[in-house]
């Protein structure tokens, strides 16, 4: 059998132009490919830092509004402070006598009563009539105030919290 060479000589031009135009086509299309990859990297690497710079920007609002709250929480301590060693104050001025609560009375329902009108400098109705409280009375009446004190700063508290959290 006779081979014809210019046969396999066209075949073997084909095979190496296919061969080169298979690497010709390897070399262009990696070269995109890598092109493609440097720029999804790139993407990547803008979208970690914007993410890691959101979390620090949200951090540094945690961290700002922990202090605002600790300041709150501190400003709410003093004030409860202060209310419960004025009620102390107060307490202890009525159990030693140093003051008397007194209430004003009605004078037209206090007209068959012997009540003694208080008379002092340092009141602000003239010749009411005015009748004094026994001191437990005068106990009860401040441990009451005291509690509504201690609500009132509560509520101041959890009122000042809400707006902070609602900033």
């Amino acid at each position: 059998m006779v081979v014809p060479w210019n046969v396999v000589g066209a075949v073997v031009l084909v095979l190496i132009g296919a061969a080169g135009a298979w690497q010709f086509q390897d070399w262009r299309y990696g070269e995109q490919l890598a092109e493609q990859a440097k720029a999804n990297g790139e993407v990547l690497n803008q979208l970690a830092q914007a993410g890691a710079d959101a979390q620090k920007a949200e951090q540094d609002k945690r961290l700002a509004l922990e202090q605002k709250l600790a300041a709150s929480e501190q400003t709410h301590y003093r004030k409860l402070s202060d209310a419960q060693r004025d009620q102390d104050r107060l307490r202890d001025r009525l159990a030693t006598a140093d003051l008397r609560l007194s209430v004003l009375i009605d004078a037209d329902s206090a007209s068959g009563c012997d009540v003694p009108k208080a008379t002092g400098a340092g009141g602000v109705d003239h010749a009411a009539v005015r009748a004094r409280l026994d001191p437990a009375h005068a106990q009860r009446i401040i441990a009451i105030t005291d509690t509504g004190d201690r609500g009132l700063i509560a509520l101041q508290a959890c009122q000042a919290y809400v707006q902070e959290m609602s900033r």
